[in-house]
């Protein structure tokens, strides 16, 4: 009877640990957010210049600039934003994270914002280029 006792005990052991397991599976929203704060600061100061942007815009503070559009304006510095994120988690082991998909969402915001100033025909050409190469890079960085 022994070892059925001991082999119930190891269950249990299998069965809390699985249930453990899944709890941390299971976190809220709020929980992701509060692990990783770099993400959650990104996003508000994404909010923050369109906010600042739209502002400008209703004052007519580039009333007088012939080149200026604010959703390109906007969609340009949310790509820079992304940017900075980017080389943050590349650059501090603390908030590290896959950033590829981050670097594809920068550079098409990038190439909409810029499209205004640079012809289509060289912005996405460029974008491109640059996703290839951030990907590259990522390949090489990984394989040492």
């Amino acid at each position: 009877m022994s070892n059925d006792y001991r082999r119930y005990g190891k269950d249990d052991e299998k069965a809390e640990k699985e249930r453990e397991k899944e709890e941390k599976d299971d976190l809220t929203w709020e929980e992701k957010w509060r692990r990783d704060p770099l993400s959650a600061a990104v996003w508000a100061l994404v909010l923050i210049w369109a906010g600042l942007v739209l502002l400008a815009d209703n004052l007519d503070l580039f009333a007088d600039v012939e080149w200026f559009s604010a959703w390109g304006l906007i969609l340009t510095g949310a790509g820079m934003i992304l940017l900075l994120e980017i080389a943050a988690r590349l650059l501090m082991p603390d908030y590290q994270w896959p950033v590829g998909g981050s670097l594809i969402v920068a550079a098409v915001l990038l190439g909409l914002g810029l499209s205004n100033l640079v012809a289509a025909a060289i912005a996405w050409p460029l974008i491109l280029i640059a996703i290839g190469v951030g990907l590259l890079l990522r390949g090489l960085i990984r394989t040492r």
